[in-house]
């Protein structure tokens, strides 16, 4: 029998059937073909990369798999990597937060060149920008004139008014009275009470102010009243960049109940709002247990940076390739530094993590530059690669033309110069890994999640262990055929068969 439950493992696409004999103990027949000159049983469906998951989401977004590969800001998720997940099958976010407008612009027509006008497996990012105010507007409003009708939006600590008229301007009402949703929001969330006003209608607040703003219609605010501002829910547990480190199953949980909860006082069907999970999603066995506990999609991130399609440089690419599940740490966020907010980072290979840690340590203490030892001034100059009075200089130029109030206020106040230059080192060190500055390695920052080591500890000895290798494609084929492999593995064993340990794993293979 051991043989047809190998069989019945390795060929997941192939029925299944299963026999018990009087005592109630099943047993594996025949696979493919129903048995001859046995006693009848029953026929274990087959299982397709393709029905893992939830069937309405690769409906809604035009995929074949329920896979999301996901946004990485500053371009890492570049329009070739989103372009070549959709032609996968997937879904595809391009990482444009933190981007030039002008560049944003240029990566969303690449891909609407590549993917053709009615494509619906692509989107792009919006990342919450409380450090520069009109950011978040002019976004949206590019994505609006450019078509683009899947956004995630991600670090939102609150939902704002510019992802609320987002959703309202692709609401309209169908024929029989259901609402359609043209413009689709992909909420990045950790927390249930964040992940809460994303799952509710939008406030009246907001609504109101956007219809006074001539931003909506009043018929638009209508129907934002009566649906969840986003439908899809994306649980971000332990990831790569912002994160809090949260377990995905216990996450899961906690936004499943909260949605329970949200739908029960809004009177909406649970399956209305979609949960996909993201963070440690890198081995066919963490993919598998995605789908087990209900997960409507899974989302990868940090693996994906390690890609060819990745905007990653080269070095880079090189020092993720070599990271164990360990070798991650958390560091200050360039973006939200003063409030203390971290991301998740490569530490092997780099003294980016270290470093960012110290700025916030003097930072946190209330120093500036000039009251600093001579030998923590040093250190500053050391790590900046220029003193600090031109490093000032280059800072508030930039923050003058994005927040002049901000730079107003630093010009008297000594810490807030220390902290708005500890941000662009810590903004630069993003910048060196992309463009593989060969100067700069130690001060690279690479977002990196445990994820990243589960992967590369997979593919050792396999063809995927060369970063040359390593497409979003065969990423993506091999992790979903992988899942469906080991789901059939435990399907077999909950009914008692002896299924062997090793059926539980799957080494990857070329996809043609």
């Amino acid at each position: 029998m051991l043989e047809l439950i190998h069989k019945a493992v390795e060929a997941p696409r192939e029925c299944a059937w299963i026999s018990a004999s009087d005592s109630g103990v099943s047993e594996v027949v025949s696979v493919g073909g129903p048995p001859a000159g046995r006693p009848s049983g029953f026929a274990l469906a087959p299982v397709y990369p393709e029905w893992l998951g939830d069937r309405g989401f690769t409906a809604e977004h035009g995929a074949r798999f329920n896979y999301v590969a996901g946004e990485m800001a500053r371009g890492i998720a570049t329009p070739k990597m989103v372009i070549e997940a959709a032609r996968a099958g997937c879904v595809g976010f391009y990482g444009s937060a933190g981007l030039p407008l002008a560049e944003i612009r240029s990566g969303v027509e690449d891909i609407k060149a590549a993917l053709g006008p009615d494509a619906r497996s692509w989107g792009a990012n919006l990342i919450h920008s409380p450090q520069e105010p009109g950011q978040e507007k002019a976004v949206i409003d590019l994505f609006l004139s450019q078509g683009v009708s899947r956004v995630s939006a991600s670090a939102f600590m609150r939902l704002t008014a510019d992802v609320v008229r987002y959703t309202a301007l692709g609401l309209t009402r169908a024929h029989d009275g259901s609402i359609h949703r043209a413009n689709h929001v992909f909420a990045k969330v950790s927390r249930a009470e964040v992940a809460e006003a994303f799952m509710a209608p939008a406030p009246e607040k907001i609504l109101q102010e956007l219809v006074a703003a001539g931003a909506i219609t009043p018929a638009q605010a209508e129907l934002a009243g009566k649906v969840p501002v986003a439908a899809e829910i994306t649980a971000e547990s332990d990831s790569g960049g912002h994160t809090d480190n949260r377990p995905a199953s216990t996450l899961f949980s906690s936004l499943s109940i909260a949605r329970a909860r949200v739908c029960s006082r809004f009177g909406f069907p649970q399956s209305s709002i979609r949960i996909g999970l993201a963070g440690g999603i890198a081995t066919p066995q963490s993919v598998a247990a995605a789908f087990q506990m209900g997960a409507a999609y899974v989302l990868t991130g940090s693996i994906n940076q390690s890609a060819v399609e990745s905007g990653l440089s080269p070095a880079g690419r090189a020092l993720l390739a070599k990271a164990g599940p360990a070798d991650v740490a958390m560091a200050p966020a360039a973006d939200m530094f003063e409030q203390g907010v971290q991301v998740q980072v490569l530490k092997r290979g780099t003294l980016f993590a270290m470093r960012g840690k110290k700025f916030h340590a003097f930072y946190r203490a209330g120093a500036s530059y000039e009251s600093l030892p001579a030998a923590d001034r040093k250190w500053i100059d050391d790590v900046l690669g220029e003193p600090f009075e031109s490093a000032w200089r280059a800072t508030r130029s930039y923050i003058e033309k994005v927040n002049p109030a901000e730079a107003a206020r630093a010009d008297t106040n000594g810490n807030k110069q220390l902290a708005l230059v500890a941000r662009r080192y810590l903004f630069m060190g993003a910048q060196w890994a992309r463009e593989g500055h060969p100067g700069r390695i130690a001060d690279y920052q690479i977002w990196c999640g445990p994820a990243m080591g589960a992967f590369n500890e997979w593919v050792s000895g396999s063809f995927l262990e060369a970063v040359e290798a390593r497409t979003v494609r065969q990423i993506a084929l091999n992790l979903m055929e992988g899942a469906a492999r080991i789901t059939r593995a435990g399907q077999l064993r909950s009914m008692g068969l002896p299924v062997p340990a090793e059926l539980f794993s799957f080494r990857p293979v070329i996809f043609e």
